[in-house]
């Protein structure tokens, strides 16, 4: 009982979250998490070095993610 009391209460709180955060960007307050642009350099020139991305993430201890949303964004600045 008190599991589903507690799964209804943290569900009612990412709900209000999101509508507050809809709101927000409506109003121009909320813009999200600014990039990191000395991380991406980083990222770039160990990618352009031939480094793996195991490597990567070991160097700068940062995701597989966020390496490859940088590659893709790479690959798309250059078409």
């Amino acid at each position: 009982m008190l599991a589903a009391v507690a799964r209804k209460d943290y569900e009612d709180q990412q709900r209000r979250q999101s509508e507050g955060i809809v709101k927000a960007k409506k109003s121009g307050k909320y813009k999200g998490r600014k990039i990191n642009h000395g991380l991406h350099e980083n990222i770039s020139a160990l990618l352009k070095a031939g480094k793996s991305y195991n490597a990567i993430v070991e160097l700068l201890k940062c995701s597989k993610s966020t390496i490859s949303k940088n590659a893709r964004s790479k690959l798309n600045d250059l078409s």
